[in-house]
């Protein structure tokens, strides 16, 4: 189903079967991750602020740390950050590249380097 989408008077094509696409869904991964690490980001201001209260503030926001919610959501932070770096680097790759088209290996490259990362830190915050 294409729809047609009119701006400023010019006319594209939407086609609605293209976001099956694996580059849609590396589009899609990239977007979302990086919305969920801007909405990380007050909560890593609120640690910094506590560190400029002083050292039992800081101690007191850094003994949540220990709790197991905590290690899995800094786990889900890693991984966030390894899909937008790996999906982040491709896109710009095909921007400011000369490489053209989907490129289907990168995509790959970026889904094996977050599941790597987010498994070797699952391991070392296992092993704690």
């Amino acid at each position: 189903m294409a729809v047609n989408v009119s701006t400023n008077g010019l006319t594209r094509r939407n086609d609605w079967r293209a976001r099956g696409n694996i580059g849609y869904a590396a589009f899609v991964a990239h977007r979302i991750s990086g919305v969920c690490l801007a909405l990380f980001l007050p909560i890593h201001f609120w640690a910094l602020g506590s560190s400029l209260k002083g050292a039992a503030a800081l101690d007191q926001f850094l003994s949540w740390t220990d709790m197991p919610l905590f290690k899995f959501a800094e786990w889900g932070l890693v991984v966030l950050l390894t899909i937008h770096l790996g999906c982040g680097t491709r896109l710009l790759l095909i921007e400011f590249g000369r490489w053209q088209g989907l490129r289907k290996g990168w995509i790959a490259i970026a889904i094996a380097m977050s599941a790597l990362v987010g498994a070797l830190l699952a391991a070392i915050l296992l092993a704690k």
